[in-house]
């Protein structure tokens, strides 16, 4: 979701593992000239979107890359596809809380209305099946640090990765 910290964490957890970092939100006002407000106002969220996939397309063709992804980014199957070619972390943060750290910050289309907390509450609502399906959960808790929940990422990565066994006889 937005303003759960998949930037700010992201980076930090990309640079402990020696990864690239790319935000697929900066990438695509990069790609499309212009903010993300300004892309939903002269095309709308579906032009946003699909930029989103595409970028994201793009992003999956390389490795050893740690991608920060929109919170809507799940809302096409398509994506999922590209959301496989790696692991996926979802940053489980409450609406109150998600309200708290975007309260005054202009910049996020899906909440310039009356009643932002209940935009919060109902897109969390609508995605958090969506969201169930990353590979890792992490929980973050009130005031807990970027730095304690990239610890957190570190130890927990390691128990989702699969491993293969392969026989030569």
């Amino acid at each position: 979701m937005m303003g759960s910290g998949k930037t700010t964490v992201g980076r930090l957890l990309a640079r402990e593992l020696g990864y690239q970092f790319f935000d697929t939100d900066e990438l695509v006002e990069e790609v499309a000239g212009c903010s993300i407000a300004q892309i939903f106002a002269d095309a709308g969220e579906a032009q946003f979107r699909q930029l989103e996939s595409q970028v994201l397309e793009q992003l999956c063709a390389y490795q050893k890359l740690l991608v920060a992804t929109g919170g809507g980014i799940v809302l096409s199957p398509k994506n999922w596809s590209y959301l496989h070619h790696g692991l996926v972390v979802w940053l489980d943060v409450s609406a109150e809380q998600l309200y708290r750290r975007l309260q005054g910050d202009s910049s996020r289309p899906l909440l310039q209305n009356p009643d932002p907390l209940a935009t919060l509450r109902s897109l969390l609502a609508s995605r958090q099946g969506l969201y169930a399906q990353a590979d890792l959960r992490l929980v973050v808790g009130e005031g807990e640090t970027p730095e304690a929940i990239v610890r957190r990422a570190i130890a927990e990565i390691p128990k989702c990765l699969k491993t293969t066994t392969v026989d030569l006889n």
